[in-house]
């Protein structure tokens, strides 16, 4: 992962309005020349760049006599690569949390990259950018489109080095957000069995792209994909047909809120084992593509049982106690043994921690595993033993527990007593 820094701090007092600006230190990244190790040079090369998000309204809780003005360079500088962007273009969700991002010391990630519309010039002009924004620790990540806007060239008009486009009188490429791609879920964890929503939507400027919206739902596991769900919706008929295509059955997205809000999250429900991957939404708009990503986690918590209700100690031969797990998921489960003398008040792992089964896999993808351990002759009646267990799909490790009881007379004497003192009863009555 690369390291980008954020200026979070640098926020500018536009107006009295409630709106600032955003600096963001960004790479700007393109295909390289070489062929990635094999003598050549890297896949991708990396710039610095920065992009400003002008005109972010911020609460009514923030100061904005604290925040510092965006100033451009006193001079322009046809090597600089700055981008300014208008927010207003396209409201991007979730920005005012990028205000504070790096004095909460969240490291941003800022990418951008040369965007090819589909059945356009590669470039063409205006020209095309792809940004993709995420924070590290916040579940929020977008893919925007930026679009360059016209600059009116004179003799002074500077053009920017690397990308060869037009310069504003201030020294900067002049932008508009025309289409975006967001979530506010980067990674989600949902029970077998259970239901999940994965959260993906879209926004576009005021003049619509496409007269026709069009979804796609992938899914990627183990290198292996396949279609869940896809989805075709015209943007300016409120009437008109929707159609929808779920290969996954109980697979649906809201084709209302679609329409209206721009929010096409998958709903998924009785969730199986073979669910979880990687999820893909990709949104079309005419020429115009974006993707977010979310990873999906099946979890089941394990069934957790000893072999044994009553544990009676044998003083001639150890005995063996059991602790199963059972219908768990993933695989990444701990056990362990603890004992407490009744003399002690702190339990003690036990020195030998015994020995595990294979894992069995059942038929619903789930597993089962078995821990053994020897309990010796030398234990003192009352010692509690314990079977720890951990696992992803518990916040806590699960205890179970037995406490040793005392040994039983054995049978043979048991019985000859009886017999003896029934013998001398009748004896003393029939004197």
């Amino acid at each position: 992962m690369i390291e980008v820094l954020f200026f979070g701090c640098f926020l500018t007092f536009v107006n009295a309005d409630g709106v600032a600006d955003v600096v963001l230190s960004c790479s700007l990244v393109e295909e390289g020349a070489g062929l990635g190790g094999m003598g050549g040079g890297a896949l991708f090369t990396r710039t610095p760049a920065t992009l400003v998000l002008r005109d972010i309204p911020v609460g009514p809780d923030e100061s904005l006599d604290t925040l510092t003005p965006f100033v451009p360079p006193s001079v322009p500088d046809p090597d600089l690569i700055l981008f300014e962007n208008k927010v207003s273009s396209a409201e991007i969700p979730n920005a005012v949390m990028l205000l504070h991002a790096d004095c909460n010391e969240l490291e941003v990630m800022c990418e951008i990259s040369r965007y090819a519309p589909r059945g356009l010039p590669e470039r063409s002009d205006p020209a095309y950018f792809m940004v993709s924004l995420s924070v590290e620790g916040l579940d929020i990540s977008t893919s925007l489109i930026l679009q360059t806007l016209p600059v009116e060239k004179d003799q002074s008009t500077l053009t920017q080095n690397k990308l060869s486009l037009p310069l504003s009188q201030s020294g900067t490429l002049q932008t508009k957000v025309i289409f975006l791609v967001f979530s506010n879920i980067n990674s989600v964890s949902a029970p077998l069995r259970g239901d999940v929503l994965l959260n993906c939507g879209f926004k576009q400027e005021e003049t619509s792209l496409a007269p026709e919206v069009g979804l796609e739902w992938r899914l990627q596991h183990r290198g292996k994909g396949r279609k869940v769900l896809e989805m075709k919706r015209e943007l300016d008929n409120t009437e008109g047909a929707t159609v929808v295509h779920g290969e996954r059955k109980g697979s649906s997205v809201d084709a209302a809120q679609a329409l209206r809000e721009g929010n096409v999250s998958m709903s998924l429900t009785e969730l199986k084992v073979g669910d979880e991957g990687t999820y893909i939404c990709t949104v079309n708009l005419g020429n115009f593509h974006a993707q977010q990503v979310i990873q999906l986690h099946i979890v089941q918590p394990p069934q957790v049982s000893l072999s044994e209700e009553k544990l009676i100690l044998q003083k001639s031969s150890p005995q063996t106690l059991s602790c199963h797990c059972a219908k768990y998921y993933p695989l990444d489960t701990q056990m362990e043994w603890f004992f407490l003398p009744p003399t002690e008040s702190e339990p003690k792992l036990f020195p030998n921690q015994g020995s595990l089964s294979s894992h069995r896999q059942h038929g619903d993808g789930t597993f089962s595993l078995s821990s053994h351990i020897t309990i010796p002759p030398s234990f003192s009646p009352g010692t509690k033993i314990t079977c720890k267990v951990s696992h992803p799909a518990m916040d806590e490790p699960l205890y179970v527990s037995i406490v040793v009881e005392s040994p039983q007379p054995d049978s043979y004497w048991w019985v000859l007593g009886f017999l003896v003192v029934t013998v001398l009863f009748f004896y003393q009555v029939m004197k």
